[in-house]
């Protein structure tokens, strides 16, 4: 089995950097807590577990210790109310998502009606609504009635949204009424990255294998696009999701990962598919 690996794929900087402070921190503190998993990745979460993370989903579940901001950031609100409760607070907010935050602040300062085009349940998503008073979240055209009318429109996007689905929902929001309109980019220029690698690939190959967290959201939108334009790609979290049968009569397959894959999933994977034998299972 001929196997090529995207020439973008697996950790981006702010994963890499939101693990390294996990684990810089672990070996310093005895008590920390994650405010919801660091990032979208069971293994990485349960490697993490297993050195004395732990992940709560509510604030109410803190009683003391040291508590990690997670990747995806959180809302200016529930930051301030960890540090009422006297919490030591370490964030490892991407950086990029701190900068979609302030722009909604912004925006909202200057008169623009906010609205971010995204999952209204993606945490990254919830974490800037909380950043402004009143954002709209747009996540398709079937959301555009929730748009004011005759109003001051900022639109800003979840990171790791595709360009493709930015722009089109653009166009479709000038379609709408609107006094004045602001559209700022803030997608992620390494998830446009892997996304358009990962498209030149599965072009190229016979089946094509996305690596990442089911619940990862950069990586179910590569698995999307990489099904546009072929019809035999899987998303797996990692080998044990593996079905030997989808590459009966296949000869050649493509593998690419979300940014918050590790590499140690890519590398054994890709060992394991190219040890595989059509002939012989």
């Amino acid at each position: 089995m001929e196997v090529i690996v995207a020439e973008k794929c697996g950790f981006c900087a702010g994963v890499t950097n939101a693990i390294k402070l996990a684990e810089k921190v672990l070996q310093e503190k005895k008590q920390i807590c994650s405010l919801g998993p660091i990032i979208h990745n069971n293994d990485v979460v349960s490697k993490l577990a297993d050195m004395g993370l732990e992940t709560v989903e509510n604030i109410d579940q803190i009683k003391s210790g040291t508590v990690l901001i997670r990747s995806h950031g959180a809302a200016p609100a529930q930051i301030e109310q960890l540090k009422e409760r006297g919490l030591e607070i370490v964030n490892a907010t991407c950086v990029l998502v701190k900068r979609v935050q302030k722009i909604a602040s912004e925006l909202e300062s200057q008169g623009y009606k906010v609205v971010l085009l995204g999952n209204k349940d993606h945490p990254e998503v919830k974490a800037v609504v909380g950043s402004a008073k009143d954002v709209t979240v747009v996540a398709d055209k079937e959301d555009l009635h929730k748009l004011p009318k005759d109003s001051m429109l900022g639109v800003i996007c979840q990171t790791t949204q595709s360009l493709e689905y930015f722009c089109d929902m653009l166009r479709a929001i000038c379609l709408c009424g609107f006094r004045e309109i602001r559209a700022i980019n803030t997608l992620c220029e390494e998830a446009i990255k892997r996304q358009q690698s990962a498209v030149d690939l599965c072009k190229k190959v016979d089946i094509m294998f996305v690596l990442g967290g089911l619940n990862s959201a950069n990586t179910r939108k590569l698995a999307e696009l990489c099904r546009q334009y072929n019809s035999e790609t899987y998303h797996l979290q990692n080998w044990s999701g593996f079905d030997k049968s989808k590459l009966l009569g296949k000869t050649k397959a493509g593998v690419t990962a979300g940014a918050s894959t590790p590499q140690w999933i890519i590398a054994e994977f890709v060992r394991k598919l190219k040890e595989y034998d059509n002939k012989t299972e």
